[in-house]
């Protein structure tokens, strides 16, 4: 778990290098806020695409070679990033990125290989915790490599900073990392029609209380992922400010974020189970957004940004978990993979849908959205989180 840890660090550090600077690099080639918000989308897409396939392949082959096939192409496509030079080639790149970056859903799947059902939570908290840590340096990293004039950004460096991070973390797995899923697992998978993988898999995300964590999941990340992309925007115009002050205030999201996931979730989950938690990061993240179009002083944005983290920071791991726990022990990877489908899909339609209402009716209306997108998944979460307490339950009295 260490060592996973420390990949998925660097490897995330590489990716929250970009993200105070895509916005700025998107609109120096005069994109449109709802161009912003597709090309914010694209890496999502094709992430959405090669979920699927990579948790299938990490299933049959072992999560160390998918591990090392998508670090080296995030490597190559930060490269890319680094010499774009007009608007479409951002979107080729990204598209590449997003493709390659199978290695997300396949250490949730590692995660699940290696620990119990009773500490899975706990697990899934680790890695929401190395995604924190990632969101600290990186946005930092990146917005201090950008600079903080919003007009005359550096776009090169942080791109090509993020491409040796993820080569970093490419030797780390190469070298370290030992392979989780055993040979007679991946056998007696290989073994299996595609039919009967296919119909394990419909069987798992046809039941009731999977699809229902599968819809809160989805729309979760959907709001919270339209406050993402719309976010620099929205300062720039809000407070005037640039790609460094954008990478200040997510780096202190992450440490938010690192403290709950890292700290807290296990404890947490353990009191009062995921059911709850669910419905806890529902509403959290449901204030948070709402209150960014009424900050107008920075100690009120502050506020909004780490109400909103905490939701996603509890609700993340607590539906990862959640998932995990519907699924067999021959199934972790291929749930894994529909999970972060779902989540992929929504940081899809999240991003474009914050962009075109950035554009259409104003700056505040992603977060007016998101906030009621929000208010629908607490009622979600209550529902399920009476189902969930209601089977858990029954096992106890089965025991």
């Amino acid at each position: 778990m260490p060592i996973l840890f420390l990949i998925v660090v660097i490897d995330l550090i590489g990716f929250g290098v970009i993200i105070p600077l895509l916005p700025f690099y998107a609109e120096y080639y005069q994109a449109t806020p709802a161009e912003v918000g597709m090309l914010m989308a694209t890496y999502s897409f094709t992430q959405f695409l090669a979920a699927p396939f990579w948790g299938r392949m990490s299933d049959r082959v072992g999560r160390k070679p998918i591990l090392l096939i998508s670090l080296a192409g995030a490597a190559l496509s930060y490269i890319w990033l680094g010499y774009c030079e007009t608007l479409w080639a951002l979107f080729a790149a990204r598209a590449v990125g997003g493709f390659m970056a199978g290695n997300i859903s396949t250490a949730f799947a590692y995660v699940a290989d290696i620990t119990t059902r009773e500490n899975r939570a706990k697990g899934m908290g680790m890695i929401g915790a190395a995604f924190g840590l990632g969101f600290i340096i990186g946005p930092a990293l990146g917005g201090i490599l950008a600079g903080s004039d919003p007009v005359n950004a550096d776009f090169r460096s942080p791109a090509f900073a993020a491409a040796g991070l993820s080569a970093v973390a490419f030797v780390l797995t190469l070298f370290v990392l030992k392979e989780s899923l055993s040979q007679e697992t991946r056998d007696r998978l290989a073994k299996q029609l595609p039919q009967t993988r296919r119909q394990q898999f419909r069987q798992a995300i046809t039941s009731p209380v999977v699809m229902q964590l599968l819809l809160i999941s989805f729309l979760a990340t959907f709001a919270f992922a339209g406050l993402e992309a719309t976010f620099a925007m929205w300062s720039r115009r809000q407070f005037g400010w640039g790609p460094e002050q954008n990478g200040y205030l997510f780096a202190f999201v992450g440490v938010l974020g690192a403290l709950i996931q890292g700290g807290l979730i296990g404890r947490l989950s353990k009191r009062f189970g995921e059911g709850k938690l669910i419905v806890q990061g529902a509403l959290a993240l449901t204030i948070g957004i709402f209150l960014i179009p009424f900050s107008q002083t920075l100690p009120v944005l502050v506020l909004a940004m780490m109400i909103a983290a905490y939701g996603f920071s509890i609700i993340s791991p607590a539906l990862s978990s959640s998932l995990s726990l519907q699924a067999g022990d021959d199934e972790q990877g291929g749930m894994m993979g529909v999970s972060r489908s779902a989540s992929t899909l929504a940081r899809v339609a999240g991003p474009a849908n914050a962009g075109f209402l950035f554009s259409i009716l104003g700056r505040d209306w992603p977060y007016y959205g998101g906030a009621l997108v929000m208010a629908i998944v607490v009622i979600l979460a209550l529902r399920v989180n009476r189902k969930i307490s209601v089977k858990t339950t029954d096992t106890r009295e089965q025991t």
